[in-house]
């Protein structure tokens, strides 16, 4: 069946000198490409292996510094915070000793104030006291003179009298 005929070919099978012929020139092709272009390649990958080792060598080495950096920042912003804690408590505690040392100030001058108010209170009482005895015995002389018809024109009888009448006042007050 390969054979058609006896000497004729079959037309899908090429001859037999072609076959060994392409099998020589195929060999001969390797060898070349192996002689030739099997080094060039075999450097150009280990050069491009070695390209790559090297790119992720520098690479890890790049991710640790970038986390030694990461941990070194992380360790200033904690120090930081730290830092304004401390800065924000003791503020605290500052306008705490200032607002008892206000406050003592403030009671220190009130306390002041309602002594001096008491003082001068006094002294208006006193005054008062004083400018009303005066009046009151005047009045009650005058009073005497015309309840009595005896004239209280002599300064001794006068005074006697209107201090007797200011201790009955006092004596009444008391009660």
């Amino acid at each position: 069946m390969i054979l058609a005929a006896e000497g004729e070919l079959h037309p899908i099978w090429p001859h037999t000198v072609e076959i060994i012929v392409g099998l020589i020139a195929f060999a001969l092709l390797l060898w070349v490409l192996a002689k030739a272009g099997l080094p060039t390649l075999n450097k150009s990958y280990a050069a491009k292996t070695e390209s790559i080792r090297t790119g992720l060598a520098r690479a890890e080495e790049a991710e640790a510094e970038a986390e030694e950096l990461k941990k070194s920042a992380q360790s200033r912003l904690d120090g930081v915070r730290d830092e304004t804690a401390r800065i924000r408590d003791d503020a605290r505690a500052e306008a705490q000793q200032i607002k008892a040392e206000l406050r003592t100030e403030a009671e220190e001058e009130a306390a002041r104030i309602r002594a001096q108010a008491d003082q001068q209170a006094t002294a208006q009482r006193e005054a008062a006291q004083r400018s009303l005895r005066g009046e009151i015995g005047g009045l009650s002389a005058d009073l005497a003179e015309r309840l009595l018809g005896a004239e209280l024109a002599d300064p001794a009888r006068r005074s006697a009298t209107v201090d007797g009448f200011l201790a009955d006042l006092d004596g009444m007050g008391a009660r």
